[in-house]
């Protein structure tokens, strides 16, 4: 199982969770691979996105978001997708470097707009995601600073994220940081095939730096603008298989 498979897995588990009054279940985690410790304090319009009641991983995390305007975070729409109906069973946290502590701030979440061309498909059993992205409207509004949303121009970027640090570890629940090369649109098809969606993706990373699970609604700052959202990949750090993520600036919705 791929690292969004088991991220939207996990986002089921929390919102069934949320449903019934019980326990979300245990799940495989994945990574920030190369990556060291940051301060959240650096970042703080980072969020963590998850459920009071999934109780797997400190803090309910099982993914990540950025904060865009004062109600509004924008994450993966496969991290959220399933909560629509039960948007309070989700919660937002921004300050928190280590999951385990109480510091920082959580704030509820009252309504999830879902990208309108947001669907699936596959890569050689790999859960492919377009169109990945999705907006929190917060309960309670958040200060500036924001995250500034743009096309970037650099040839390397920066993730960002609470998840462990090799594929199949769950015991990391630092925020991490890694700096990863972009990887050309070609060059991205050519491992991907038509699964790659230029229009709508992008790609970066290498066998040495990666997203994994718990990573995906994160951030990939390309000179320090937002420029892509952590959306899926085949495994985590695998040669010749970079990361995808979602492409920013993208069309309204």
């Amino acid at each position: 199982m791929t690292r969004v498979r088991r991220a939207a897995v996990l986002a089921a588990a929390a919102v069934l969770a949320a449903v019934a009054g019980l326990s979300a279940l245990p799940g495989p985690a994945g990574a920030i691979v190369g990556g060291g410790e940051v301060e959240v304090a650096s970042y703080p319009w980072l969020a963590a996105v998850g459920s009071p009641l999934f109780l797997t991983r400190p803090s309910g995390q099982f993914c990540g978001g950025a904060l865009i305007a004062a109600d509004q975070v924008l994450t993966a729409a496969h991290c959220v997708d399933i909560a629509r109906l039960v948007p309070r069973a989700l919660s937002v946290t921004f300050g928190r470097s280590d999951l385990h502590a109480a510091d920082g701030v959580t704030v509820g979440v009252t309504d999830i707009r879902v990208h309108p061309g947001f669907h699936e498909t596959s890569f050689g059993g790999t859960t492919v995601y377009h169109d990945d992205l999705a907006l929190l409207t917060l309960a309670t509004p958040r200060p500036e600073p924001f995250a500034r949303v743009g096309a970037g121009g650099a040839s390397t970027g920066t993730i960002l994220g609470w998840g462990a640090t090799s594929e199949g570890d769950s015991s990391n629940i630092r925020l991490l940081s890694a700096t990863v090369p972009i990887v050309a649109d070609s060059e991205c098809a050519a491992a991907y095939g038509s699964a790659f969606d230029a229009r709508d993706m992008l790609c970066a990373g290498s066998a040495s730096a990666d997203t994994g699970e718990f990573d995906s609604g994160g951030p990939l700052l390309i000179g320090g603008y937002l420029a892509g959202i952590t959306s899926w990949g085949n495994g985590v750090a695998r040669p010749g298989f970079p990361g995808v993520y979602s492409r920013l600036p993208c069309a309204a919705f």
